[in-house]
């Protein structure tokens, strides 16, 4: 049964509160049970072998309820769950600077994102090797993994999945056949605690973070029971095995960001005995719902694979689109889904997704799975709105305004430190930034990074771009404001050749390569502009700080623009007609307003020259990086209107990594290469490309939309992506056909005016919130 829950009435339940829960773990009421059956998959992806415990960053399949995640293994004779809360993390605040002036950035100090427990479920006598006919699959619909595999003529079956309402993660295990389940269930911790039992665990941190998990399972036939250090299960029919865990943290600056008052163990406890009241199947409708009212919001088609593709598990059909180069649309469209199952799974309630979202296979994540706010926070939410999942992005304002706090005291007392070369000329600090890398304790790592407080208010303000969600800007308003402080004093007045007074940056480095004290960088320039502007438009829209805001307008019309080389023909990184750092480095930081921004397009609105030098600086930077930086480039060619190129980016990320190279993994999460036949897991790019296939089909602006702006031939026979949200606050439907658009719906949840374009075919859409409009001329 589908789900008809409009955009415009889900973003409005999700502004209420309906949708949401407390974001910390908690006591909560009882859920409401859903009588709905589970959808027949649509979207499903399959493998034909279980993980090994060895390698389940690039072979687990994960769950997530937003704030515990696991990564499944599927074995038939040892299921495996690495189990992690995205709360669970060591370090602190971390305000001792290191001599230079800049954070430490360690474990210790910075802390690191860590594993919350093991739980293994062992049945020996179905050993893989006495089994046949295995399969494995992630139900992307129902956000659901499952196996399935015949053993003596039984078949038997399992499910996997993390069930927000009931804020537990399930596995159950049942037959068809008349078989039977005799095995051990064990629960563990990754942090040496001591004291537990078989169902439950305890443990804090140094930091005085405390945390716990618990356990609980229950059959039908046979026996469950506890056997010193384990579960154990004999002649069970079905089994299901419920865990819950969580931490005491608070996103509660002025209470040290920890809740007293709660206890993780005993809340575990009580959230897997009120789950094992309930059946199965009731647990798993209850959960595939919830799931579906966020999943079922967005739809694409980007056509029809052959049935040979068709009958290729995942890996093999990811394989084989590299080895033949034909273009797989079914896989392509699939990879997109796949992206917002992890959004929904990984960023709901609680702390928003990092480097690696919710999905560990230890203690040791690179980069402590931080959140990086030169490229790596940002991107993991470019994929919300544009993919039908706004409420998804709540989690990351939510962390920006609970963290503001934190980071205006930092600032306050830390910036000017004499030995901080990023430190104002001027003297004076105001408002507050943000160092590279961020925990969730209000704590910054690595270096400052002056440019990133306007970076990370730059996704904030394109949220309420396209939800036009006044409750969202009030929330952002103070960080707006705030970062707009620590600019007017921190830019410098400084004569250009042609005599001009300019404003500019002052000593700052261009992420993450080149002079570590330049000025003016066109990084931070862009990003400046647009910022003012941005906080111009809030404080007019909230009736807030009109003189303040004038004056801010004067200041941005005063600020240096980035020029064209006239040694490289490139738009300039810094303020010199040099190259100082890398051609083909990862970051594209200088079109930083090509994209995200967009004061650079293709149109007469920006000055050739401009627009000729972001193009070949683009292009000077090249078609081969990590997946992240594939992503970006992606989506800087869409923007461009270059299809072949957005594309084959886009296939680049789909190559299968071989011994750790960039590409994806079996389980299709996105691996960067770090050398030496090492691989690492990094989330960004499994949003960031879907977001490219977004911008390949539609672009947006408040008051402008325009329909398949860089569609690629691979995908232009037929056709369409239902949901694709709108910057002015619109979503679209549109269908297309032999490259042109057949039929596009819009509809405003929120928005008023804005033209719809294809080609140089251009209609004037008037809207109420809540009203739509079909186009079916536009390519005439």
């Amino acid at each position: 049964m589908q789900n008809h829950l409009g955009r415009r009435g889900f973003l409005a339940l999700a502004a209420t509160g309906a949708l949401a829960s407390l974001p910390s773990f908690t006591a909560s009421a009882a859920p409401l049970r859903s009588s709905e059956p589970l959808t027949t998959p649509r979207h499903q992806l399959w493998w034909q072998a279980p993980a090994d415990d060895g390698s389940m960053i690039t072979q687990g399949l994960p769950v997530g309820n937003g704030r515990l995640g696991a990564l499944a293994s599927n074995d038939s004779g040892r299921e495996l769950l690495l189990v992690t809360d995205a709360t669970l993390w060591t370090g602190g605040l971390n305000d001792t600077l290191d001599s230079d002036g800049q954070f430490p950035y360690g474990r210790a100090d910075f802390g690191s994102l860590t594993l919350l427990a093991r739980l293994t479920v062992e049945i020996p006598d179905h050993d893989l090797g006495a089994v046949s006919g295995y399969r494995r699959t992630l139900d992307l619909d129902n956000g659901v993994v499952s196996a399935s595999y015949v053993r003596s003529g039984v078949t038997y079956r399992r499910q996997v999945f993390a069930s927000r309402p009931d804020d537990v993660i399930v596995l159950h295990l049942g037959q068809d056949g008349g078989g039977r389940y005799t095995g051990t269930i064990t629960l563990e911790g990754t942090h040496g605690e001591t004291g537990g039992t078989a169902e439950s665990f305890a443990g804090s941190f140094a930091n005085g973070l405390k945390y716990g998990a618990a356990v609980k399972a229950y059959g039908s036939g046979g026996s469950v029971r506890v056997s010193g250090s384990h579960i154990t299960f004999a002649d069970c029919r079905e089994l299901t095995v419920v865990l819950s865990g969580g931490t005491n943290y608070a996103p509660d600056a002025a209470a040290g960001y920890r809740a007293p008052s709660v206890n993780p163990v005993a809340l575990a406890r009580t959230k897997v005995r009120a789950a094992a009241q309930h059946s199965a199947d009731a647990l798993l409708r209850t959960h595939a719902a919830d799931h579906r009212a966020l999943f079922g919001q967005f739809d694409l088609t980007l056509g029809t694979s052959t049935a040979e593709q068709r009958e290729l598990d995942t890996w093999a059909r990811v394989q084989a689109r590299a080895a033949t180069g034909d273009p797989d649309p079914e896989l392509e469209a699939a990879y997109a889904q796949f992206g917002r199952y992890l959004m929904v799974a990984g960023s709901r309630d609680s702390l928003p997704t990092g480097l690696q979202g919710l999905w560990l296979d230890g203690n040791d994540p690179d980069w402590m799975g931080d959140y990086h706010t030169d490229i790596n926070v940002q991107m993991n939410y470019w994929l919300s709105d544009r993919l039908g999942l706004s409420p998804c992005f709540d989690a990351f304002t939510d962390y920006c305004v609970d963290q503001l706090p934190s980071w205006q005291d930092t600032t306050r007392r830390l910036f000017q430190d004499s030995r901080n070369r990023y430190r104002n000329s001027r003297g004076k600090a105001a408002g507050w930034t943000v160092a590279i890398s961020t925990n969730p304790y209000g704590g910054g790592g690595w270096w400052w990074h002056p440019a990133g407080n306007a970076w990370l208010c730059q996704s904030l303000w394109e949220h309420y771009e396209f939800t036009q969600s006044r409750a969202h800007l009030e929330k952002i308003y103070p960080l707006l404001k705030g970062a707009v402080e620590f600019w007017e004093a921190r830019l410098l007045t400084t004569t250009l050749d042609d005599g001009r007074e300019v404003l500019i940056a002052d000593s700052d480095w261009s992420p993450e390569q080149g002079p570590l004290d330049a000025k003016g960088i066109t990084y931070a320039q862009e990003l400046v502009w647009t910022l003012f502007g941005n906080f111009r438009t809030a404080a007019a829209e909230l009736k807030r700080d009109a003189g303040y805001a004038g004056t801010v307008g004067g200041l941005r019309d005063r600020l240096y623009l980035p020029v064209v080389s006239p040694r490289t023909g490139w738009l300039e990184e810094w303020m010199s007609p040099d190259n100082l750092g890398e051609t083909t480095h990862r970051h594209l930081s200088p079109l930083i307003n090509l994209f995200p921004g967009d004061r650079i397009r293709p149109d007469d609105s920006t000055p050739k020259d401009i627009l000729a030098g972001a193009t070949a600086l683009l292009t000077a930077r090249g078609m081969d990086s990590y997946g992240w930086s594939n992503a970006w480039r992606s989506l800087c060619w869409a923007r461009l209107k270059n299809a072949e190129k957005a594309y084959q980016l886009v296939v680049n990320n789909l190559k299968p990594s071989v011994n750790g190279s960039n590409g994806s993994a079996s389980n299709l999460f996105d691996i960067m290469d770090m050398g030496g036949g090492r691989g690492i897991f990094q989330i960004d790019a499994n949003f960031g490309t879907p977001a490219a296939i977004a911008e390949m089909l539609l672009y947006s602006r408040p008051g402008h939309l325009e329909l398949l702006p860089a569609l690629p031939d691979a995908w232009a026979a037929a056709g369409s992506v239902t949901g694709a949200g709108a910057r002015g606050g619109f979503v679209v439907d549109l269908r297309w056909r032999d490259g042109k658009p057949t039929e596009a719906r819009i509809r405003s949840v929120g928005g008023r005016t804005t033209t719809v374009a294809f080609g140089s075919t251009t209609r004037t859409v008037t809207l109420k919130p809540g009203q739509s409009v079909t186009l079916k001329d536009l390519a005439r």
